[in-house]
């Protein structure tokens, strides 16, 4: 007699190299990238360590497809708009992306990234700054400056001490440590925290919108 085939049992999702990574990405952006494993990878997508070999060669080779998920995620820099609005829109969505998944940053800084969505991301935002007028050498120094930027600010955004609701309540009771008579413009500005007059909260946006300004004078230089 044939076997019944039940069709009501959904047939497991196959095992890819697009499923290990997109499920390295979530264990890390939840867990923190010092979490991942192998084992634990394999115990996530419920199947052996073993079996994730027919897809990645190693955690390395896991690292590298994962800061290309995460790139593919950041806006690319358009043609079809002015340059400072594309490079903008660039600067802000690489922000957002990266405080989504708090271990990418760092390997961002750390890696060398030759895949195919960091190859278009760079070759996007080049060709934005050229066809802008800046000469290939100055868009290089360009995007590398705005791009030092981001990373700065988003690690010092993910690894801060202390919550921005927190800042009024560290002023008040670090005052004792500034004080007037020896940082008298630091012992101000903290008591203006104190006050309520300044909330201390640093605006990704202000940064960016100073270095695009400062580089309007290389455009038209190609």
């Amino acid at each position: 007699m044939a076997k019944k085939i039940n069709h009501d049992t959904p047939s497991p999702t196959p095992l890819s190299r697009e499923r290990v990574l997109r499920t390295a990405v979530y264990l890390a952006s939840e867990g923190g990238i010092e979490s991942l494993s192998m084992r634990k990878l394999a115990i996530v997508l419920g199947v052996k360590a073993m079996s994730l070999y027919n897809h990645v060669a190693n955690k390395e080779d896991i690292l590298d497809g994962m800061v290309e998920i995460v790139v593919s995620e950041i806006e690319l820099p358009s043609l079809e708009t002015d340059w400072k609005t594309a490079m903008r829109r660039r600067g802000i969505s690489a922000h957002e992306v990266l405080l989504r998944h708090p271990w990418a940053t760092m390997a961002l800084m750390s890696r060398v990234n030759i895949g195919s969505a960091m190859l278009r991301y760079v070759d996007a935002t080049l060709g934005c700054l050229h066809e802008a007028g800046f000469s290939l050498e100055m868009a290089d120094h360009a995007w590398n400056a705005i791009d030092s930027y981001i990373y700065g600010f988003t690690l010092q955004e993910l690894k801060f001490p202390f919550q921005t609701g927190e800042y009024s309540e560290v002023a008040q009771k670090n005052l004792s440590l500034i004080p007037v008579e020896d940082y008298p413009y630091l012992h101000q500005l903290a008591n203006q925290i104190i006050n309520g007059c300044y909330n201390g909260i640093h605006d990704f946006e202000f940064g960016l919108e100073l270095i695009l300004n400062s580089l309007d004078r290389f455009s038209g230089e190609v």
